[in-house]
């Protein structure tokens, strides 16, 4: 099995040799270090260690990754960033659901293990949050959607579709993979503190993703957009509806209202009924997607047998 680390940079000089240098003790040689245009000597650096290194046509983290997984053509690609932030020794736990056939895509659980101040208090309150939206909007239990430390198949990298150019990309490239029917799995990890300053802003990137996550509900499953309309709508109608009554008990009638109270809930159940009714055919398209890859992938291991 052919394995490609890929790195994505920007001004990593104080960190990416010794990164490559541990990959290359443990014996994974192919290393693609795609750069965004570093003013420092990330490049020199990581050519001296022995990585292939691209300058990314555009900017942003999201448009290098995707680039790379154009270059690309290993089996299996490891993600990672350049930082010094993840192990390289750790990254056979996440090739280990890939080799023995429990996933496509895995990724790295910070939160099993962070050293001190790897998060700023600002940072894990928003990841924290960001996680249960996650949870809530996709109903998938995935601890740690923006890890930076994933193992990905051919299969995947070849075929999500990523349009973010920023730190969104992790979001994205989770919300692919569930769409186009890919299983995933997360392995706890180890993370460190970053050497040098971020280029992560905590509050506008936050927000962005924050954003992100439920902009990509569409590609997901968009009949979910039904649900949490639905549900605001009975909401809505169940508390109008609770004040109607108490001013009935006081002898007060609120016919106009009590009617619009009836016609909320029921666009409520409505829309909420007609969200799972898709929701199932949607899930099921996914589905027969995932049947069609692995019947795919299994007359490709024949051929190759041949």
């Amino acid at each position: 099995m052919n394995i490609t680390v890929i790195i994505p940079t920007l001004n990593e000089e104080k960190t990416i040799g010794e990164v490559i240098d541990r990959f290359k003790r443990i014996g994974y040689n192919d290393i693609l270090v795609i750069d965004g245009n570093s003013t420092d000597k990330t490049r020199e650096i990581a050519r001296e260690k022995g990585a292939k290194v691209v300058v990314q046509s555009g900017k942003g983290k999201g448009q290098a990754i995707a680039e790379a997984f154009e270059i690309v053509e290993s089996d299996v690609v490891v993600l990672i960033d350049g930082d010094g932030t993840y192990l390289p020794e750790e990254v056979d736990k996440l090739l280990k659901p890939i080799l023995t056939n429990k996933a496509e895509h895995v990724i790295g659980n910070r939160f099993a293990n962070y050293e001190k101040d790897a998060f700023t208090r600002l940072n894990l309150i928003g990841n924290k949050i960001i996680n249960f939206l996650f949870r809530i909007c996709y109903g998938v239990e995935v601890h740690d959607i923006l890890s930076g430390y994933r193992a990905l198949t051919r299969e995947v990298y070849k075929n999500v579709e990523l349009k973010k150019h920023g730190f969104e990309i992790e979001t994205e490239l989770t919300v692919e993979t569930l769409a186009k029917g890919f299983r995933i799995a997360e392995v706890p990890i180890t993370y460190k503190k970053r050497k040098g300053r971020t280029k992560l802003k905590p509050i506008r990137d936050g927000i962005k993703i924050g954003k992100t996550v439920y902009e990509l509900i569409t590609r997901y499953s968009p009949a979910r957009y039904l649900y949490f309309v639905g549900f605001a709508l009975m909401f809505i109608g169940f508390l109008i509806g609770i004040y109607v009554v108490l001013d009935w008990f006081k002898g007060i009638s609120h016919f106009l209202l009590a009617v619009l109270t009836t016609l909320l809930i029921l666009s409520g159940i409505q829309l909420t009924m007609f969200g799972v009714i898709s929701d199932f055919i949607f899930r099921s398209n996914v589905e027969f997607r995932r049947e069609i890859i692995r019947i795919r992938e299994q007359l490709l291991n024949l051929r190759r047998k041949i």
